[in-house]
């Protein structure tokens, strides 16, 4: 049986501010391990609320580096922080509950990753789902403790959130009374504030949601529910022919006007924009397998999913020479654990860690520059009836596939934008001296800002 949630109050001073005299007290749990903290003012608890005749006025906060910290105006954070500052000190009586719930729950660095997401267009739910996220993962049962560690059973909760209401009810509070706490809409967090209201259920009064008279752009939701593969080109509809011995191979990758594929290796640049990312989902699930190398792993993180459309997930496969495949990776937590194809000169310690963790190492031959044979992975693959594999990058492994001319389709994704970082594809004569591809019955569309070229590769 788990062990029941509890808080204890480890100390507590005067915290003098320019709205009103607060007392700052640090808590600690045993649940998350995190230091949560409550501002108080006057006396909060219930024995209070009766005499005064009316529930205590609380903001259960979660914690937002950039908006609290910085005044970032991506976000209504901030704001609402000093909105229930100022509401506690005038009112005279109150709790301010500071939640370390980052990015509702995903930590600071997944936040930045998200908006970095958010700036080529996906809205802050649909960047949450790329990630490998829910669109809000706070937990209020350690928020319900520390109200009930003050005495505090009935309270007028300042919130636009009706999950939240809910979660603290769920964990034995009474919220008596709803006290609205919106801010206003501008240019730079409209957006954000249309998709709470739209997507997460919260009660915003938009006067015309999603612009209220800003620059922001809106872009269409992805469905995470409803089987979109019929939305696919048809020319990108057919499942891959197959090939003698080896699967089909498809390219997939984007760039930016002059070929980038990110500002810098190693560095996890967001170019594509959500209906070309959902056409990437879509293609994973008509394909078998997906194939990256080990610098996109340490750079992106990626789970390698459909989780954008419905369909089946392929089977993540990694190229990994030296088997630095990361033990926090979040391919070792998906449904499907990645194959990891390295050499012979791989650490068997970490080849035994990885397997421990759910990985399969597939050890293979290497060619004279100590990569694995791209031919011996993909004849392994074909034996596991793998009849179709998509290779999305990074360059090395986008390079590599070329060079050995084992490649007969592409999907490219190209931006409207120029970055002058990394390119996709490396001097591949230099690699080898033969002929390189041409693509032939080449195809367009556009797709948001972004246009598709495709088609097959052949070499003369």
């Amino acid at each position: 049986m788990a062990e029941p949630i509890s808080v204890h109050k480890m100390s507590g001073a005067r915290i003098p501010t320019d709205v009103g005299e607060f007392t700052l007290c640090l808590y600690h749990n045993n649940l998350d391990g995190k230091e949560h903290l409550a501002l108080l003012v006057g006396d909060v608890g219930d024995a209070a609320s009766l005499r005064d005749g009316a529930p205590l006025l609380v903001r259960v906060h979660s914690e937002c580096f950039t908006g609290d910290v910085l005044g970032s105006l991506r976000c209504d954070c901030g704001p609402q922080l000093a909105a229930a500052l100022r509401l506690v000190a005038a009112e005279g009586r109150g709790v301010i509950l500071y939640l370390r719930q980052e990015g509702r729950g995903i930590g600071l660095l997944e936040k930045l990753r998200a908006y970095n997401l958010q700036d080529v267009g996906y809205d802050t739910v649909d960047a949450n789902l790329l990630l490998g996220h829910q669109p809000d993962l706070r937990d209020y049962r350690v928020a319900a403790e520390i109200l009930k560690d003050l005495g505090i059973t009935s309270l007028r909760l300042m919130t636009n959130n009706p999950d939240k209401i809910a979660g603290l009810e769920r964990h034995g509070l009474h919220v008596a009374e709803r006290v609205p706490l919106q801010m206003t809409a501008h240019a730079e967090n409209a957006h954000y504030l249309d998709t709470k209201a739209r997507r997460m259920r919260h009660l915003l009064q938009l006067e015309n949601p999603g612009l209220n008279g800003s620059t922001a752009h809106h872009h269409p939701v992805l469905d995470t529910t409803g089987d979109d593969r019929s939305a696919l080109m048809p020319e990108l509809s057919a499942a891959p022919p197959p090939r003698p011995g080896r699967p089909y191979i498809t390219l997939s990758y984007a760039q930016s006007l002059d070929g980038s594929i990110a500002a810098r290796r190693g560095e996890q640049t967001f170019i594509s924009g959500p209906e070309a990312g959902r056409l990437t989902h879509q293609l994973r699930a008509r394909h078998d397998a997906i194939l990256v190398g080990i610098g996109t792993v340490l750079a992106d993180d990626p789970q390698l999913t459909v989780r954008l459309v419905r369909g089946p997930d392929p089977q993540p496969v990694i190229v990994d020479s030296r088997l630095r495949f990361p033990p926090w990776a979040k391919l070792l937590r998906g449904e499907r654990r990645p194959w990891i194809a390295t050499t012979d000169a791989a650490d068997p310690a970490r080849q035994a860690a990885l397997e421990a963790a759910g990985a399969r190492v597939i050890r293979l031959p290497a060619v004279p520059n100590g990569m694995v044979d791209l031919t011996a992975l993909l004849a392994y693959l074909a034996r596991r009836h793998m009849r179709s594999v998509m290779v999305e990058g990074g360059a090395t492994v986008i390079s590599n596939f070329l060079a050995a001319h084992l490649a007969d389709r592409l999907v490219l994704t190209i931006a409207p934008m120029i970055l002058g970082g990394l390119n996709a594809v490396a001097d591949l004569g230099r690699l080898n001296g033969r002929v390189m591809p041409r693509l032939v019955r080449p195809q367009y569309q556009t797709l948001g800002k972004d246009v598709i070229l495709f088609g097959d590769l052949v070499w003369e």
